[in-house]
């Protein structure tokens, strides 16, 4: 062995040892962690936020106490701003990304002083595909929506519940029309019950949480007719995707879509954070999701655990961002400005 190859073997040991034990120096003894979701109570952001800050802290080196706060505004773009400028970098403030963060950034949503690309991607606790409901009465088919409009409601630009529908009718010819303003989930959900309005979309945890007795067999209130993301959905998995049905040439811009799904209902810490700090949290967050304790309260909540590691998370944000043809975003931008 040369004497260059051993001092490099050991700088490279060294550097080991130091990151080794910088993590090992990571300690949240007798401290206050601070989940942070840009949405109000009640829907799956607020249900993941506070099943994680239920468990992680057993994970966590100093088992500190974590509570969950609301930031809801702008379908989540006030949250996000604020953890890329204002939030603390010594790990105290951790988040929850809204699943259309990649595609308010590329499509240059008014209002963003954020990069995705600067965050530290602790992992997905779960994939959420976007699921589109409509009432029985209104549609059962997505050929029914080409003979007749229906009505979806959603709760703004930039959200899932007008982008969705948009992009859809674009690429399979549905007759859509868009009605905004509803405040979340609940508020939207109310609105197809009476009546208001024919349909939305959400990630199927909403729909089998907060209305299950929609889908029961044989006296179905409301049907699933559309799923958008990058593989079927375990629970819905024989339900059409996007994917399949739109034209091979539209499949880059459905994949950008389809970047909801994987970013789902995860973690994240804003920029700036140590890297000892984000290896930690993300050690902890993959002992949490393995944890039969998590699984069991995870089961009786009906939230699911499909996760991501944050390694992954992060180098698909990167690559979306990065590598996305500049004619695909500017489609992006249209169908996401549509009314």
């Amino acid at each position: 062995m040369t004497l260059t190859t051993k001092v490099a073997l050991s700088a490279i040991f060294m550097c080991a040892v130091f990151a080794s034990d910088a993590a090992a120096q990571v300690t949240f003894k007798d401290k206050r962690l601070t989940i942070v979701i840009g949405y109000g109570v009640g829907g799956t952001y607020h249900q993941y936020a506070q099943l994680f800050g239920r468990h992680l802290n057993r994970f966590l080196p100093g088992n500190p106490t974590i509570v969950v706060q609301t930031m809801p505004g702008a379908g989540g773009l006030n949250m996000l701003n604020h953890a890329a400028s204002q939030m603390p970098a010594d790990g105290s403030y951790v988040f929850v990304p809204p699943d259309t963060m990649v595609l308010l950034q590329l499509t240059g949503t008014s209002g963003i002083r954020f990069d995705a690309r600067q965050f530290g991607y602790i992992g997905t606790g779960d994939q959420q595909n976007n699921i589109w409901v409509v009432r029985a009465a209104a549609a059962a088919s997505l050929d029914d929506l080409r003979k007749r409009e229906v009505i979806m409601g959603h709760s703004g630009p930039g959200s899932t519940g007008l982008m969705i529908p948009a992009i859809a009718r674009e690429l399979l010819g549905l007759k859509v029309k868009l009605i905004g303003g509803y405040q979340g989930s609940r508020d939207t959900i109310i609105a197809m019950e009476r009546g208001e309005i024919d349909g939305a979309v959400f990630g199927w945890e909403t729909w089998i949480t907060a209305v299950p007795q929609w889908f029961e067999r044989g006296k179905e209130f409301a049907v699933p007719i559309l799923q958008v993301g990058l593989a079927p959905d375990p629970d819905v998995s024989t339900l059409p995707m996007l994917s399949d049905l739109a034209p091979k040439a539209d499949r880059p811009i459905v994949d950008l879509f389809g970047m909801i799904g994987l970013i789902g209902r995860s973690l994240a810490l804003p920029p700036g954070v140590p890297k000892s700090y984000l290896e930690t949290y993300r050690s902890a967050f993959q002992k949490m999701l393995k944890d039969p304790e998590y699984i069991e309260e995870a089961k009786r909540t009906k939230l699911r655990v499909i996760p991501v590691s944050g390694d992954e998370l992060a180098s698909a944000i990167e690559r979306a961002i990065n590598a996305t043809d500049a004619a695909v975003i500017d489609r992006a931008r249209a169908i996401a400005s549509q009314k």
